[in-house]
């Protein structure tokens, strides 16, 4: 199940070299955490999140990244829980861990020493379990003293039962001792907050299983540490002045829903432009809540953010209509650090069953799809579908793409 084999005559490719395809031990069901470190030894280690149990996660050696090879594999304490989103910073790595259900543990993230990457070890773990918690869904560290969390708490206790997540803020500078320095949420979703909880989106645009008021990504950049970038689900994108850690303030929120089908997931800020590329995530496998677009916005007055186009859509074909989920999800995230590409001219992004695409956004009003790369679904994928989860690029230009229904890691060439 370790198979590296050239593309076969099923993928769909454009502009891309698939330099290989690892299936990780038949654990391919990788979720949206991928980071790159670098060994003391000189190797070059691709960290993965797993998208559901039994897996934790893995660290492959793509040192060669036309043979990657896997040097570590986790498992997870219980089938309960899942870790879906990771960071690395130097050798430390943070893990997120949700539950299933509220109320369930472990819940909240794990620091890991992985300077001897065959051998991580735990080194703190960061309890955020309550009763109306499910702990943490993604994770964002940099910077090497604050995770950033899209996480529940023991104190909090949403209107909702879906907006369960916000915003925290915790400083690792003592490994070994975490500590919350801040955190926001959107007013009205806490009780007692004193705000009027936030109105419903409307029944037949309502995704009652994981549709909420609730944080998704939480990006903050070296460029403006002050700013904290948030995808707020069907909130849409929100803007934070974190200047002062322990008072979050709102500086800006752009919604489009409704009449759009909400789920805003990631905000990239392409500081040098003045622009923000805003992500949604397609959660119906029938591909029902169509459009889910990434967003192109006018970010030059972060008071006021301005729509100015869309990246082309994947041509939803009568084959696969109402057969396959083939909206927007995850994008490269432009992630601070020496090891990961930094392009403010080049979007790449994950579509599910419609692959891996790139987009040309030199014009930003006239954005262009330049590349695809989309395989054959795992012959062991629960829909029967690709699931394209995530995409990271690294300082070489290697592209990582990653399945969440099986298929496991792509590593590909730009030929863009």
């Amino acid at each position: 199940m370790n198979e590296i084999a050239p593309a076969t005559t099923d993928t769909r490719m454009w502009n891309f070299t698939l330099l290989a395809h690892h299936q990780l031990n038949g654990l391919g069901n990788i979720g949206e955490g991928m980071a790159i470190q670098m060994a003391k030894d000189g190797r070059r280690i691709l960290w993965l999140a797993h998208e559901s149990a039994p897996t934790n996660f893995t660290g492959v050696d793509v040192s060669d990244p036309r043979k990657p090879k896997i040097v570590a594999q986790t498992t997870l304490p219980t089938a309960e829980m899942r870790s879906n989103s990771l960071e690395v910073c130097g050798d430390i790595m943070a893990v997120a861990y949700q539950t299933k259900r509220q109320g369930l543990k472990p819940a909240g993230f794990e620091l890991f020493d992985i300077s001897s990457p065959e051998q991580p070890k735990s080194i703190a773990f960061f309890d955020a379990s309550g009763p109306h918690s499910r702990g943490v869904h993604q994770l964002w560290f940099c910077d090497g003293r604050y995770v950033h969390l899209a996480s529940g708490a023991a104190d909090f206790k949403p209107h909702h039962a879906n907006d369960d997540q916000f915003y925290r803020i915790i400083d690792v500078g003592n490994l070994s001792k975490p500590v919350e320095v801040g955190r926001w949420w959107l007013p009205g979703t806490h009780e007692g907050d004193g705000a009027p909880p936030p109105e419903r989106h409307p029944p037949h645009m309502a995704d009652t299983r994981v549709g909420g008021f609730r944080v998704h990504n939480t990006n903050v950049y070296p460029e403006r540490p002050d700013r904290a970038y948030l995808g707020y689900i069907d909130a849409g994108m929100i803007i934070l002045d974190i200047s002062d850690m322990s008072r979050p303030k709102q500086i800006s929120r752009w919604d489009n829903s409704p009449p759009y089908y909400g789920f805003t997931h990631t905000v990239l800020p392409l500081f040098e432009r003045g622009l923000l590329i805003v992500t949604e995530e397609s959660v119906k496998d029938d591909s029902s809540d169509l459009p889910k677009l990434m967003w192109v916005i006018d970010g030059r007055d972060e008071r006021n953010p301005v729509p100015i186009a869309t990246l082309p859509a994947p041509r939803h074909t009568p084959a696969s209509a109402g057969r396959a989920r083939i909206g927007a999800h995850n994008i490269h995230e432009n992630t601070p650090g020496p090891y990961s590409w930094k392009s403010d001219q080049i979007i790449l992004g994950t579509f599910f069953s419609a692959g891996l695409r790139a987009f040309d956004i030199s014009n930003p009003y006239q954005p262009k799809e330049v590349a695809h790369f989309i395989p054959p679904a795992s012959p062991v994928s629960p829909t029967g579908f690709l699931g394209m989860n995530d995409v990271f690029v690294d300082e070489r230009q290697v592209v990582y793409a990653v399945d969440r229904a099986g298929a496991g890691l792509f590593t590909l060439q730009m030929d863009f």
